[in-house]
């Protein structure tokens, strides 16, 4: 073996490792929001993979097949945790995957609400209350870090972006609702989603159907609704842009209240849409409501 040859292959070996440590890491997150969030942390960094995509219902997804060989590649694999994906765990078990699982909403405290018979169960939207996506970026921080250590300068300062304009929408977001007077502060919607962000921001949300969308709501309780929209003289009602509209529609009928447009809840849109990224999803929703809080009692 001549000398040049020689050299030339070892130049290749050398750098072999340094393309590997360039490649970004492999992510998998469960659904857009979640994934949304990792990706404005990761930047160039990762490559994320969100199972459930834009406008899809993570409540009722179903796991493909390509699911399993996507977990199985992955190198870190982000739940929200909190009762969301129910299925989460049976699609990582088939796969076998090497990769790092991590529940985004650790050290969170959930909230809980009465569904059906008198049953508690956990409210998983954790993300609708901003001072909870502080801990989200945290959590995602500390977890990409140990990942890929290489590039910790550059994880930190993305979040510490992100987290300062998470700190911006909330105050944007009280300034807008301390505006409103309590009394009218009453919001209507399709689905129980916005408990967090009710909680948050002292609005009072109702909703025909439970935290699960495969919850029937009984007569009663959508005429019990219907006597409050009247009562209350709430103008507008809400559908989620993943919930069947049928619903939420003939209560608005029935009521007398006007559609108010469609509010994003547990999905994000795609980028052609309104809300592509997290805080998007603010940016259409808040001015919505407020709008329609303001018309409330009128």
């Amino acid at each position: 073996m001549n000398i040049c040859r020689y050299l030339l292959i070892l130049m290749v070996f050398m750098a072999a490792p340094a393309c590997a440590q360039n490649e970004p890491i492999t992510v998998v997150a469960s659904f857009s929001i979640l994934g949304d969030m990792v990706a404005q942390i990761g930047g160039d960094a990762v490559h994320v993979k969100a199972l459930v995509g834009p406008n899809s219902d993570t409540h009722s997804y179903q796991p493909a097949p390509d699911d399993v060989r996507t977990l199985a590649k992955a190198d870190i694999v982000f739940m929200n945790g909190l009762g969301l994906e129910r299925w989460m765990m049976r699609l990582i078990e088939a796969s076998a995957t090497k990769a790092t699982i991590i529940t985004a909403t650790t050290s969170i405290t959930p909230r809980s609400i009465i569904e059906g018979k008198n049953q508690r169960v956990t409210d998983p939207h954790a993300w609708q209350n901003l001072a909870n996506a502080h801990i989200y970026i945290k959590n995602i921080l500390d977890a990409l870090i140990k990942a890929a250590p290489a590039h910790a300068e550059a994880f930190k300062k993305r979040a510490a972006h992100f987290d300062a304009q998470v700190t911006e929408m909330d105050q944007y977001i009280r300034e807008q609702i301390d505006a409103i007077p309590a009394k009218k502060r009453v919001i209507i919607t399709s689905h129980d989603t916005f408990g967090y962000f009710g909680d948050a921001y002292h609005i009072t949300f109702k909703a025909p159907e439970g935290l699960s969308k495969d919850a029937q709501p009984s007569a009663a309780t959508i005429t019990k609704l219907i006597d409050q929209i009247k009562a209350e003289h709430v103008k507008q009602v809400f559908i989620e842009t993943v919930t069947d509209s049928r619903l939420i529609k003939q209560i608005g009928k029935d009521s007398g209240a006007t559609m108010g447009g469609a509010l994003y809840s547990d999905a994000l849109s795609d980028a052609k849409g309104t809300a592509p990224h997290y805080l998007d999803m603010f940016r259409n929703n808040v001015p919505k409501l407020v709008d329609a809080m303001k018309a409330n009692g009128s």
